[in-house]
């Protein structure tokens, strides 16, 4: 995994729609991993939250797809770090939004219906809260890689 860029975006520039919410439901992990819907916020909420802030950053990761799972945790687990970062240069509603679904965990507990085993770690995917990716960059299906993005302030 390695950070090709982090970019600031408007909020206001972040659109926020039912539409990757529905495109949710075609994943083979909708509704087993706490990141994902119906157990993230609705995209109305989310639309609230998202105009509650000015300004976020959008973060590109270029990974190996040979080793997918592995690479998307580093992605997962950095804008954790970058997030915690924020929040201690005072950004104290700084939240990290994930690129899909969470997986932190080799084997996910709450696939199972077991207790997530790092609630203060999950966050919502990009997608969960209905952000529409396509409004902050130009998205090249050749490329390997995974957004991330963090809501500053």
């Amino acid at each position: 995994m390695e950070i090709l860029w982090e970019k600031e975006v408007a909020a206001s520039s972040i659109v926020v729609s039912p539409r990757p919410v529905w495109k949710c439901r075609a994943c083979l992990m909708y509704s087993k991993r706490p990141s994902c819907p119906p157990h993230a916020p609705d995209w109305r909420e989310a639309k609230e939250w998202v105009g509650s802030f000015r300004k976020a950053l959008l973060v590109k990761f270029s990974i190996n797809m040979e080793d997918f799972e592995e690479e998307k945790r580093k992605a997962l687990l950095w804008l954790l770090k970058r997030e915690a970062e924020l929040f201690k240069e005072g950004k104290l509603y700084a939240m990290a939004l994930f690129p899909g679904n969470c997986n932190l965990c080799d084997d996910c507990p709450f696939e199972r219906g077991q207790a997530c085993r790092m609630p203060e770690k999950v966050r919502p995917s990009v997608d969960a809260v209905g952000i529409e990716l396509s409004s902050l960059v130009d998205i090249d299906f050749s490329e390997s890689v995974l957004y991330g993005l963090i809501m500053v302030e």
